[in-house]
């Protein structure tokens, strides 16, 4: 299981990459293997839209189950991945890559000292599975 030591993670599997005061966020590794082949992306958010951290930005829907991804931050939506909807499959093999759902400027980065870094959500992912 890949878990990038750059990432911030929350207990629900998204993964948040910081880059200044931007936010890209995804689902993890752990997650996309856990839903399976991944069939659906649908965002949710728009481009200008103001989200809360909880606020669920897109939904999944895989040969399993259907999920649904929450913002690890709270800010102003500056981009969405726009190919995701027309290549689902990316989530199962680029998580961490192309697979990225939304990009966020964060109103709060405070959120940030709320999630997890990589070694305290590798312990997280192997109670869950434990």
């Amino acid at each position: 299981m890949n878990i990038p030591s750059d990432l911030k993670y929350t207990p629900n599997d998204e993964w948040i990459r910081v880059e200044g005061n931007t936010g890209v966020v995804g689902i993890t590794d752990f997650a996309q293997d856990q839903l399976s082949d991944i069939v659906y992306v649908e965002i949710v958010v728009s481009v200008g839209d103001m989200v809360n951290k909880g606020d669920a930005c897109a939904t999944l829907e895989s040969v399993k189950a259907a999920a649904d991804v929450y913002m690890p931050v709270s800010g102003k939506i500056i981009a969405i991945n726009e190919a995701l909807p027309d290549t689902p499959e990316v989530v199962n093999s680029d998580p961490y890559g192309n697979a990225w759902m939304v990009k966020v400027e964060m109103s709060n980065p405070g959120e940030l000292n709320d999630l997890l870094d990589a070694a305290a959500y590798e312990k997280h992912v192997q109670e869950k599975s434990g």
